[in-house]
C-alpha cells in the first residue's frame, strides 16, 4: 500500500517539470489524480505514466490565467474524483520572456503573471476549499520562489506575483487555523526545468536541482500530516 492510498490530488502545471515529477511521485504512492496543463499531448503522456501505477488519472487541458478554465478544471476534478483532498498550485508564468528589468517590462506582462500565478491559484483554491472544510481535512501547496523574498534583476514581474501568492498563503493559513485544512507555500529552489532554461538559457544544469528530488521532498511534507509542519513558507531542500 502507498502512503497516499485513498487520497485524491489535483496538480496544476502537471505536463512538465516539477508538476510532472509530483504527479509521478503521488501516483507511485497511490493517489488518484487530476492533472492540468496548457498542452494536452504532454499531459496525456504524464497521465499514461501515472496510470501505469494503477491509479485513476483525469486530465484537463487549460490556461489557468483564464477564470472559466480554472472553473472547468475544478469542476472536472470534483466530478470525476468525487473530492480533492490535496491541491498543488504549481502552474506558473514568467510574465515576460526573455526576462526584462521592470523599467522595460510591460503592464501586460505583469498582468499575465498575476493572472496565472496569483488569481489562478486563488480561484482554484476557493473552488476546492469548501469540500475540504466540510470534511475537516485537506492540504493546499502553493509553489513559490525565492524571488518572492529577494530582489533579482529581471525577476521583478515573476517575483511580484510570487510575493502576492505568499501573502495569500499566510493569510489563508491564519484563517484556516484549527479547521483541519493546511496551506503551505513551498520554495523548490532553482530546478533543471524547461521554465528555468527559458529564463536563464546559459545556466549550468549541474548546479540545478532535479525536479524528481524536489517532488520527493514535497511528498514527505504531504505525508507528514497536520502538526508535523508549522511554518507556512518552506524550502523543499529540507530533504
Amino acid at each position: 500500500m502507498g502512503s497516499l492510498d485513498g487520497r485524491t490530488a489535483l496538480i496544476t502545471g502537471a505536463s512538465r517539470g516539477l508538476g510532472r515529477a509530483l504527479a509521478l511521485s503521488f501516483a507511485r504512492e497511490g493517489a488518484a489524480l487530476a492533472l492540468c496543463g496548457r498542452r494536452q499531448a504532454p499531459l496525456e503522456e504524464v497521465a499514461i505514466a501515472c496510470a501505469a501505477a494503477g491509479v485513476r488519472v483525469v486530465t484537463v487541458s487549460a490556461d489557468l490565467g483564464v477564470a472559466r478554465d480554472v472553473e472547468r478544471v475544478a469542476a472536472t476534478a470534483l466530478d470525476r474524483l468525487g473530492e480533492v483532498g490535496i491541491l498543488v498550485n504549481n502552474a506558473s508564468d514568467l510574465g515576460t520572456v526573455p526576462l526584462a528589468h521592470l523599467g522595460d517590462a510591460s503592464a501586460e506582462a505583469l498582468q499575465r503573471a498575476l493572472d496565472v500565478n496569483v488569481l489562478g491559484a486563488f480561484r482554484m483554491t476557493r473552488a476546492v476549499l469548501g469540500g475540504m472544510l466540510l470534511r475537516g481535512r485537506g492540504l493546499v501547496v502553493n509553489i513559490t520562489s525565492d524571488a518572492a523574498v529577494e530582489g533579482y534583476p529581471g525577476w521583478g514581474v515573476y517575483g511580484a506575483s510570487k510575493a502576492a501568492l505568499e501573502g495569500l498563503t499566510r493569510s489563508w493559513a491564519a484563517e484556516l487555523a484549527g479547521s483541519g485544512v493546511r496551506i503551505l507555500a513551498v520554495d523548490p529552489g532553482d530546478m533543471d526545468t524547461d521554465m528555468h532554461r527559458t529564463a536563464i538559457p546559459d545556466a549550468d544544469p549541474a548546479e540545478l536541482r532535479d525536479p524528481a528530488d524536489v517532488a520527493e521532498a514535497i511528498l514527505r511534507l504531504v505525508v507528514a500530516g497536520p502538526g508535523a509542519v508549522e511554518a507556512t513558507r518552506l524550502v523543499a531542500a529540507l530533504s
